[in-house]
C-alpha cells in the first residue's frame, strides 16, 4: 500500500510539471524514453529496487548496562545471598532482565571477582535518562558497609576509559569567568533590606527604604508563580511553585532563573538551613477510590538540580508524628539537624524515627532508630542533636518520657521520665544552648489539666533539668518563644479575655544556673509573640479576636515602648536586623488589604495597600563573618562607627525637609494663585454688584442698614363640619 501511494504521488507530480510546461503527457509514450548513458537521475529501475536492503535495527550500545565495582568477595556458598542483595538494591531501580545480574567467579580460588554486571530491560527513550543511568546516579557511592562502597559505570564509558592517554598531558588553561555574585544585594550602601510581596497576579521585590519613607522597587513580574514563593534560609535564592516543578532565582542586578527541579504537581517545598539541598512534595490521587494517595518526596541538590535521592509511598507512611501541613501529612516531612552543614535529616515513622547522612543518603548505620510509640522529635538549630516525645504506654504504667540523642552515635545523652503527661511540646533556643518542654499533665481526678515547663541546659554538665510551674498551675499557656540568641523567654497564660505575660530568665543575678521570673504583665490584649532578630524587643500582639492590637515592649527596660493598631492583622514578621518590623492584612479578610512598616520601637513609618494581597516575606541574611569579640568592640564603640551613618541620617533628613518646604511652598503658591483669581473675579464684577444695589458704589457692609420685614401670607383655607354629641356632656 506504501509503494502505490508513493507511485501515485510521484505521477501527480509528473503531471503537474508537464501542465507547467504546456506538454500534453497523454500524448507522450513513456516506454520510449532512454536516458543518457551513465545517468539515472536517482531513479531506480525495477532490477535495482529490488537489491536494496532493508536498513537493519542494530543495538546502538550497551546502554541498559552498568558495572558495579567495590562488591564483597565471597566465596561460592555465600554467592546466592550476596546476589540477593545486589538484586533487591538495583530492582528498585528498574526492572533487570532475566539472566542481566553476571557476577564473576574466579576459576582458581572459586570467589566471586569483586564486581558485577546489570542489564536492564530498556534503554534511553524519549529524552528522559535510562534505568541505567538512574542506577549509576543513585548507587554510585552506595555505602554498603564501611568497607565496601560502590563504583559504578556505564558500560558504554568502557570504551572513553580505554582511550586516555597512557602519557598525562597538562589540560588546557581557560581564562577565568567570575560567576554573578548572588550576595550582591547585602553590600546595598544605605544597608537595606529587601522584602518580597504578592498581591494579585504580581509579584514584586523591593527595597525597605525607611528613610525615604517608602519602598522602592527591585523587581517586578506578573504570574511569576503558581502558588506560593520562599526565599531560602540564607536569602540566596527565591523559590517559585509551578505545575511542572519548582525554580530558583537570583543575581547581582535582575532575578534570573538559576535553576529548575523536575517534580509535576509539587506542592510543598522545604530547603535545608545551609540552602544545600531543597525537599518538594507532591500527592497523587489513588487508581482505587479506597487506597490512600500516593507520596512523592525528592531531594535536590540546589546547584545542580540533581535528585539526590527520592520516596515514595501511601499517605499513611508520611502522616505519622508532628503537626501541621497537607491532606494529613506534617510537613516538613524531613526535619534537618547538624547545624548549617546539612549533615543529617530525618523523618518520623512508626516506632522508629528514620536519621539519612547527606554523603551518601542512606540510613545512618544502615537502620532507623527504634523508638517504641515515639510521637514527635525536633533537632537542636545548632548540633547533631535529636530530642523525642515518647507518651505513656501501658495505661501509665511505663511513663512518658523526653530523650536527647547524639547523632550518629544514636548515644542518649539525657532522658526525663514525665507522669500523667496529657501532651508535650518542645522549643529549641535558637543556638541550642537550652530546650524548654512544655508538658500539660492530668490533674488526680483526671478531669482537668496544668501545665509545667522541663528546662534542660544543653551545654552544661550532665544536661541539668529545672522544673519551671507558674505561680496559677491551672493558667492556660496561650504561647511560648524563647529570645533569640539569648537566655529570656515570654509565656502568654491565663483564661481571661485578657490573659497575662510573663518574662523569665535562665540567669539569677549571680547564679548563672537558675530560672527567675522578671516581671508579669497582667491584663494584655495579647495571645502571640514575636521578639526582634537581635533580642531585647518583643511585641506582644493580639491577631484574629484582638483585631491586630500590637504592644512594643523593651524587655532590658522592662517598659512599654508604644502601643498601636493594624486593624484585623493576620501576620507580624521582624526584617533580619531587628530594625523594622512588618504586619499585614492578606486576602483572608476582603478589606484593609496591604503592610505597614514600623519602627522598632513602634512608630509607624508607611503603610502600602494592595487589594488581593497574599505574601510578605523579607529577605533572611546570611550570618555575620564577624567573631563575638569583635561584635562586642563595634557595640562598645558605636557611637565612633555611628558618625558616618548620623551624618547621612542628617543628610536624608534635611533632603526630607527641603522636600517638605518644596511641597508647602508649591501649596502655598496654589493658595495664592487661587485668591488672587477670586480677586480679580470680584473686581471684574463690581458693575454688576452695583446695578443690584441701585448704584450704590461700595462693597463695605458696615455702611448699609439691615432690617428685617415680616410678611403673612394666606395659603389655605378649609371647612371641617364636626359632630358633637349633647349627651356625653
Amino acid at each position: 500500500m506504501a509503494e502505490v501511494a508513493s507511485m501515485t504521488a510521484a505521477m501527480e507530480d509528473i503531471r503537474a510539471a508537464a501542465s507547467t510546461l504546456g506538454i500534453d503527457i497523454s500524448n507522450i509514450d513513456l516506454d520510449s524514453i532512454r536516458l543518457p548513458p551513465g545517468e539515472s537521475f536517482g531513479i531506480l529501475s525495477d532490477d535495482e529496487d529490488l537489491h536494496e536492503e532493508d536498513p537493519l535495527d542494530y543495538d546502538a550500545g550497551f546502554g541498559n548496562i552498568v558495572v558495579v565495582d567495590n562488591l564483597p568477595v565471597v566465596p561460592r556458598e555465600k554467592y546466592d545471598k550476596l546476589e540477593g542483595v545486589i538484586r533487591k538494591i538495583y530492582s528498585q531501580i528498574g526492572v533487570i532482565k532475566e539472566g542481566g545480574l553476571f557476577m564473576p567467579v574466579d576459576p582458581d580460588t572459586q570467589k566471586t571477582l569483586g564486581f558485577c554486571f546489570i542489564e536492564y530491560n530498556t534503554a534511553q527513550a524519549h529524552g528522559q535518562p535510562s534505568e541505567a543511568e538512574l542506577a549509576r546516579e543513585k548507587t554510585n557511592g552506595y555505602k554498603l558497609d564501611r568497607a565496601h562502597i560502590f563504583a559504578v559505570n556505564m558500560f558504554d564509558d568502557f570504551d572513553r576509559f580505554m582511550k586516555v592517554p597512557d602519557e598525562w598531558a597538562p589540560p588546557e588553561t581557560k581564562p577565568h569567568t567570575p560567576g554573578e555574585n548572588l550576595q550582591h544585594w547585602l553590600t546595598d550602601e544605605k544597608a537595606r533590606d529587601q522584602f518580597v510581596i504578592r498581591a494579585g497576579s504580581d509579584t514584586e521585590v523591593l527595597w525597605n527604604d525607611a528613610r525615604q519613607l517608602k519602598p522602592e522597587p527591585v523587581y517586578k513580574r506578573a504570574y511569576w508563580t503558581e502558588s506560593f514563593v520562599q526565599w531560602s534560609p540564607l536569602g540566596t535564592y527565591l523559590a517559585t511553585v509551578h505545575r511542572q516543578g519548582a525554580a530558583v532565582w537570583g543575581g547581582a542586578n535582575a532575578f534570573n532563573r538559576l535553576m529548575r527541579y523536575a517534580h509535576p504537581q509539587v506542592k510543598l517545598i522545604d530547603f535545608s538551613p545551609g540552602e544545600k539541598y531543597l525537599v518538594t512534595y507532591s500527592s497523587h490521587e489513588p487508581s482505587n477510590p479506597r487506597d490512600t494517595h500516593r507520596v512523592v518526596l525528592n531531594v535536590f541538590d540546589v546547584r545542580t538540580g540533581k535528585v539526590m535521592r527520592d520516596f515514595k509511598g501511601s499517605m499513611d507512611e508520611f502522616s505519622v508524628g508532628g503537626a501541621g501541613g497537607v491532606s494529613g501529612v506534617s510537613w516538613p516531612v524531613f526535619r534537618w539537624g547538624g547545624g548549617k552543614d546539612d549533615k543529617y535529616f530525618g523523618r518520623i515513622g512508626k516506632n522508629v524515627i528514620s536519621v539519612y547522612e547527606t554523603e551518601t543518603f542512606s540510613l545512618i548505620d544502615k537502620k532507623s532508630l527504634k523508638v517504641e510509640n515515639v510521637m514527635d522529635f525536633s533537632w537542636s538549630p545548632a548540633d547533631p542533636i535529636l530530642a523525642l516525645f515518647v507518651p505513656e504506654l501501658g495505661g501509665g504504667n511505663q511513663p512518658a518520657r523526653v530523650s536527647l540523642v547524639q547523632i550518629p552515635s544514636k548515644e542518649e545523652l539525657r532522658q526525663k521520665n514525665l507522669f500523667s503527661v496529657s501532651d508535650c511540646k518542645m522549643y529549641w533556643q535558637s543556638n541550642g544552648d537550652y530546650l524548654a518542654v512544655k508538658v500539660d499533665r492530668y490533674t488526680k481526678t483526671k478531669k482537668s489539666t496544668y501545665t509545667g515547663f522541663e528546662l534542660f541546659r544543653i551545654k552544661e554538665r550532665d544536661i541539668p533539668i529545672e522544673v519551671l510551674e507558674l505561680e496559677n498551675k491551672n493558667d492556660k499557656i496561650i504561647a511560648f518563644a524563647w529570645e533569640p540568641k539569648g537566655h529570656r523567654f515570654a509565656v502568654i497564660h491565663g483564661d481571661s479575655p485578657r490573659p497575662d505575660v510573663s518574662f523569665y530568665s535562665m540567669r539569677s543575678g549571680s547564679n548563672t544556673g537558675r530560672v527567675s521570673k522578671l516581671t508579669t504583665l497582667k491584663g494584655k490584649q495579647a495571645n502571640a509573640l514575636f521578639w526582634s532578630p537581635a533580642g531585647r524587643y518583643i511585641i506582644l500582639a493580639g491577631l484574629k479576636g484582638f483585631n491586630g492590637q500590637l504592644e512594643f515592649y523593651n524587655v532590658d527596660e522592662l517598659e512599654t515602648m508604644a502601643t498601636a493598631e493594624h486593624f484585623m492583622a493576620t501576620d507580624i514578621e521582624w526584617d533580619p536586623t531587628g530594625r523594622y518590623v512588618a504586619t499585614s492584612v492578606t486576602s483572608v479578610h476582603e478589606m484593609e488589604n496591604g503592610f505597614n512598616i514600623w519602627s522598632f520601637n513602634g512608630k509607624l513609618l508607611y503603610r502600602i495597600l494592595k487589594d488581593h494581597f497574599f505574601q510578605f516575606l523579607w529577605r533572611p541574611r546570611p550570618p555575620s563573618f564577624l567573631s563575638p569579640e569583635k561584635e562586642e568592640e563595634i557595640a562598645k564603640n558605636l557611637k565612633k562607627y555611628s558618625k558616618k551613618y548620623e551624618a547621612e541620617d542628617q543628610d536624608v533628613s534635611m533632603l526630607l525637609s527641603e522636600q517638605d518646604r518644596e511641597k508647602r511652598k508649591m501649596l502655598k503658591d496654589e493658595w495664592e494663585r487661587w485668591v488672587n483669581d477670586w480677586k480679580r473675579w470680584h473686581e471684574e464684577e463690581e458693575a454688576e454688584r452695583q446695578r443690584l444695589r441701585d448704584g450704590e458704589a461700595s462693597d463695605e457692609e458696615e455702611e448699609y442698614l439691615a432690617k428685617e420685614v415680616e410678611v403673612e401670607e394666606l395659603l389655605d383655607v378649609s371647612e371641617e363640619v364636626l359632630s358633637f354629641d349633647l349627651d356625653q356632656e
